[in-house]
């Protein structure tokens, strides 16, 4: 894994753990020398993990819309940033510059980029990593939701078992790296037990 998109909020949150989060990740992808991808703001979680990626002499490549790069006020001090037209030219450059895909605490665009790459394994548009930072149990609520779909039969176990999930940024890059620790302890397992 070379690269990783990076999906968390244009805002920082109520909570510095949040913000503290994004920079160790951000740090811990220019440690691995991986290149970060994410959506080109200045603004939230966002620029937190841009910042520290950048500060780690790692590599980062944003992508932004016309619109989005206004009002976010696009980040101009990146390796590499693309202004595009609209949100699907936005996700499509941004999954094809990744060969993983990273979820931090963010609100209904993180879900839905989240839920959209999923998706895509799902119906074999690509077989990249996934994985889930959940900081201070963010997602916790999310996680149990999902094990309630497999067991209600909306969702197969098979589909559910790509998603890593981590509370430390380089544990979760090196099990994503790895792919197959997922198998062997599941995090609806998890979720069942509690």
């Amino acid at each position: 894994m070379h690269s990783v998109c990076v999906y968390c909020g244009s805002r920082a949150g109520t909570d510095p753990v949040y913000t503290e989060a994004a920079t160790a990740m951000g740090r811990a992808i220019a440690h691995r020398a991986m290149t970060l991808i994410y959506g080109g703001g200045s603004v939230g979680l966002m620029h937190a993990t841009a910042e520290a990626a950048l500060a780690g002499g790692g590599r980062v490549v944003g992508v932004i819309t016309e619109l989005l790069m206004q009002r976010e006020v696009g980040h101009t001090g990146l390796s590499e940033l693309h202004i595009v037209e609209n949100m699907h030219q936005r996700k499509k450059m941004m999954a094809d510059y990744a060969d993983g895909f990273i979820a931090l605490p963010g609100g209904l665009g993180t879900l839905e980029e989240l839920f959209e790459v999923w998706t895509w394994r799902q119906l074999g548009y690509h077989n990249k990593p996934i994985g889930l930072l959940n900081v201070q149990g963010y997602y916790d609520p999310l996680l149990d939701f999902l094990a309630q779909s497999r067991e209600q039969g909306f969702v197969r176990t098979e589909v559910l078992a790509p998603l890593v999930v981590e509370t430390d940024p380089g544990r979760l890059l090196d099990r994503m790296v790895g792919s197959q620790p997922v198998q062997d302890d599941p995090w609806w397992r998890m979720r069942e037990a509690i």
